[in-house]
């Protein structure tokens, strides 16, 4: 298993199982407020527009609209109904939504550079997010309508990993997207070199996933990297393998052995199989 220790209270190191540290920061409790701010701000403004349309169709204000028919005269009774779910599954589920569909960030996350990860390094799943999310309305008292989060502030100043209640209970932690600890992909990719992809420098680990749902895109992303790696030091090329693999592993969410795995030896396989596939087919 990945080994899991503090260096300072800021600062979270996580070994990766090629035995190599990665370092992450922890997002500051500031740039945390400012996001969920954003995401609170989209959401209730996205609630706000929902519930004036299907108040708008119920034809509230306007009674001469529902006096024609049957049908317009029950509309209010469905239309509310089906409001209430709305903006109920809004209200529940938007955080859980985002951090799922891409992959531990929301609008206000994104927008402050911050992401969602397991304690472990790898990227949420569906049950993470929605584990750290149902606890967002504990986090959130003494407000519920407009949250003050003030448990979850006393939470992440007694965790020495910043975590609320939501994020002990789901194994999570919220990081702060350190670009400068590896070059960016325009960088590490622009240079066009001879094809190295194909040699592979690590055992293969063993791991199930059907690589038929991976894109020829998402696989040249691969390819670059493993063709631009040799240009790199070890901490960069670990940093950067890790960066690759965290999309394409939170798509396929393989079954895997710790023991054997690299991030940087799965990518190889993954490119393997991959083409070899398209070949079986063509």
């Amino acid at each position: 298993m990945s080994q899991l220790f503090i260096e300072t209270e800021e600062i979270l190191i996580i070994e990766t199982p090629e035995r190599v540290p990665l370092a992450f920061a922890l997002a500051s409790i500031g740039n945390r407020f400012l996001a969920v701010a954003i995401d609170h701000a989209i959401q209730y403004f996205v609630i706000f527009v929902v519930a004036y349309a299907f108040l708008s169709i119920a034809g509230f204000g306007d009674l001469t609209t529902i006096e024609n028919s049957t049908l317009l005269r029950e509309m209010p009774k469905w239309t509310i109904a089906l409001m209430i779910i709305a903006l109920f599954l809004i209200f529940a589920g938007y955080f859980v939504f985002f951090e799922w569909l891409w992959n531990g960030q929301t609008p206000g996350k994104k927008l402050l550079k911050l992401r969602v990860i397991r304690e472990d390094g790898r990227p949420v799943t569906l049950w993470e997010a929605l584990a750290r999310n149902l606890l967002r309305i504990f986090d959130a008292v003494p407000g519920f309508v407009l949250p003050v989060y003030s448990i979850g502030l006393i939470a992440i100043f007694l965790s020495s990993r910043d975590q609320r209640i939501g994020d002990m209970f789901a194994g999570t932690v919220v990081v702060r997207e350190r670009l400068d600890e590896a070059p960016t992909f325009a960088e590490t990719f622009s240079n066009p070199v001879s094809d190295a992809a194909f040699r592979r420098v690590n055992k293969p680990p063993q791991f199930q996933a059907d690589v038929s749902i991976l894109s020829v895109s998402e696989i040249e992303v691969a390819e670059s990297f493993l063709r631009r790696r040799w240009d790199l030091t070890e901490r960069q090329r670990t940093w950067m393998a890790w960066r690759v693999a965290l999309p394409l592993m939170y798509k396929l969410k393989p079954s895997y052995d710790l023991r054997n795995f690299t991030y940087e030896g799965f990518l190889e396989e993954l490119v393997h199989r991959f083409h070899s596939r398209q070949k079986f087919l063509n």
